[in-house]
């Protein structure tokens, strides 16, 4: 799949909320002994289509929240949502980590587990059926659930690029 209908999006007039995916502390050992430092993933997303995630790393847990969400907000997408949920089913990978995401009805409410729940409610998805696989690793989760979401495309989209019209996209 190309890259070229992924739309990155400006975070300077965006309201933002941000969502702590996942914090590690990470220990390197030293001749001089353990260093602790703090390894921060957070989403996030404006809940009207646009997201991102982004990884900080600091000696302070307060710090690497703050790198991650100024990495988060150079990385964000917009994502085609139709009425709160997502427009196809969608399989996303990313390393060892497989996600599903299915539409749901209205009402049903985002049944999805930790990393991929963070990222589907950042972006604003109400109503959604999700299957994690493979592994579990909150890294991998969210940027398998970010590829899933890159790749989804609502039907205005399909008919311009197969230049058809609306209809003949419903009806074959």
């Amino acid at each position: 799949m190309s890259n070229a209908n992924i739309k990155r999006v400006k975070s300077s007039d965006i309201e933002l909320k941000d969502k702590l995916v996942s914090i590690q502390r990470v220990t390197k050992v030293t001749k001089g002994g353990r260093n602790f430092t703090f390894s921060a993933i957070v989403v996030v997303g404006n809940e009207k289509g646009i997201v991102g995630y982004g990884l900080g790393k600091a000696k302070e847990v307060t710090d690497a929240i703050t790198k991650g969400i100024d990495d988060a907000k150079k990385n964000l997408i917009k994502v085609a949502l139709v009425k709160g949920t997502v427009p196809h089913e969608q399989y996303g990978k990313f390393s060892g980590s497989l996600v599903f995401l299915k539409p749901a009805a209205h009402g049903t409410g985002v049944i999805a587990g930790g990393a991929m729940r963070a990222v589907l409610e950042s972006v604003g998805v109400t109503d959604v059926l999700a299957k994690s696989k493979g592994s579990s690793n909150p890294h991998n989760v969210v940027k398998a659930t970010m590829d899933a979401l890159m790749k989804m495309r609502d039907a205005a989209t399909v008919a311009q690029t197969r230049g058809i019209s609306m209809e003949k996209v419903f009806n074959g």
